[in-house]
């Protein structure tokens, strides 16, 4: 039988369902269910894992929602700046984005950078001249405006400080990261994140989204990750990358390899989030040490998930 799989999420931070309604909820997880069906059904038809990943996210991304694309978060200039992040498991070969304005799905950017350039990581001006060059799509701001994320930015726009997406007493409009890993049947695993960062970001600030190895990973001898949380911490602590090294160099498996670096590494930093996680046998882990974190997961022998909480 076909070991193809997908996983999905959509962020993580303090979700609690004493502040979701019934009605935000099931918005939540039809917009989880959708994903995870795009991607899947490429997976199921016998496309490749990359091109399932990237299907996930462009759903997340086009869905308000969620933290990227068209739900991204403002800036501390009221701007929209983007990051994102492809890679490919089969031969390492990867795409990044980071601080890019204007660009409807950064997932297909930095699936262009991958693909039809010599480079990994391009940000601001420069990869929206590419992205041009590339006839992708734009969308004026007005695309990406919506009056409850711009309520979130003036609650701390007169404070030097972010808010994580879902870390907020309101949690009926708070979003998060996305991302999503997947296995092909031809044996091959990928991953994908994209987000719009955090409200109130100053100074260019990127996340781990765009760091292949923080955020972003994929290595068909080991694992592919997805990342969400404060980018802060798994920047320094390389959590994509820290996971595929102690499968490979430690001999761990994808279940202690991700607890060992979400529940303790992080959480001895104080590193908030969780992630999303595939190995080349179509075990799929979602461990986060948040309060909760939008994910979803697929598989080929008929199991199948969709969670908000713990």
């Amino acid at each position: 039988m076909s070991k193809h799989a997908i996983a999905i999420h959509g962020g993580a931070g303090t979700i609690l369902k004493s502040q979701m309604t019934a009605e935000k909820e099931k918005e939540y997880k039809d917009g989880l269910l959708a994903a995870l069906q795009a991607g899947y059904e490429i997976l199921e038809n016998g496309g490749t894992s990359i091109d399932a990943v990237e299907a996930a996210v462009v759903s997340l991304e086009d869905n308000p929602l969620f933290n990227a694309g068209k739900g991204s978060v403002f800036t501390h200039e009221g701007k929209h700046e983007m990051d994102a992040a492809i890679m490919n498991g089969q031969d390492l070969k990867a795409g990044a984005v980071a601080g890019v304005l204007h660009i409807k799905n950064p997932v297909k950017l930095a699936r262009a950078v991958m693909d039809q350039s010599d480079n990994v990581l391009l940000v601001g001006e420069g990869a929206v001249a590419f992205a041009a060059k590339m006839h992708l799509q734009f969308e004026d701001e007005k695309y990406f405006f919506s009056q409850h994320r711009f309520d979130q930015l003036l609650e701390i726009q007169d404070k030097d400080s972010m808010q994580m997406d879902h870390s907020h007493k309101d949690m009926k409009n708070k979003i998060g990261t996305v991302g999503a890993v997947a296995l092909d049947i031809h044996g091959n695993i990928a991953a994908g994140t994209s987000t719009g960062g955090m409200t109130n970001k100053r100074y260019g600030r990127a996340g781990d989204t765009p760091i292949i190895g923080a955020g972003t990973y994929a290595n068909n001898k080991t694992c592919a990750i997805s990342c969400t949380g404060v980018g802060e911490y798994f920047i320094r602590t390389v959590v994509a990358y820290d996971i595929s090294c102690l499968m490979e160099y430690k001999g761990l498996s994808l279940e202690e390899a991700c607890n060992e670096v979400v529940h303790k590494k992080l959480v001895a930093l104080g590193g908030e989030g969780g992630l999303i996680a595939i190995d080349a046998e179509g075990n799929i882990q979602m461990p986060f040490n948040s309060e909760g974190m939008y994910r979803g997961m697929k598989k080929a022998d008929g199991e199948y998930v969709v969670g908000i909480y713990k």
